[in-house]
């Protein structure tokens, strides 16, 4: 099976060594997204998870999908507390990305990511048609 490996600089730049996606058949896996290099780098939570989210989001539809797509995601926290005092406004990011069509969530508390000031990365999971 053909796999066909992108990077989005554009959209959400990747280091040198890896790519932001790798396409195989239907199945598109996205590497982890952060706020890296936006105004959000350094914002509270919720501010980068808009970000990372959005960054997902435009990635599959550059590679021909819909947020209805993606059904599976791993978000990795350097908070969890932070994160359960955000319920509400992830509930309202989350309704506001996906209409609905929710994936498949597992989420990681870690103790740091790659850069200060990133607190939220998101890797997904998705199924293209065609």
């Amino acid at each position: 099976m053909e796999k066909i490996r992108h990077n989005h600089p554009d959209i959400a730049p990747s280091g040198a060594s890896y790519s932001r996606t790798v396409r195989a058949g239907n199945l598109l896996f996205i590497a982890g997204c952060t706020a890296r290099g936006t105004e959000a780098q350094g914002k509270d939570l919720m501010t980068q998870l808009r970000v990372t989210l959005d960054r997902i989001v435009r990635v599959v539809a550059a590679e021909g999908g819909t947020p209805g797509d993606i059904v599976k995601i791993t978000t990795y926290v350097t908070s969890i507390e932070e994160w359960r005092n955000a319920t509400v406004a992830q509930d309202y990011l989350f309704a506001e990305f996906f209409k609905g069509a929710y994936p498949a969530n597992t989420l990681v508390e870690i103790g740091a990511l790659a850069e200060p000031g990133l607190d939220v990365e998101i890797e997904a999971i998705a199924v293209l048609d065609g």
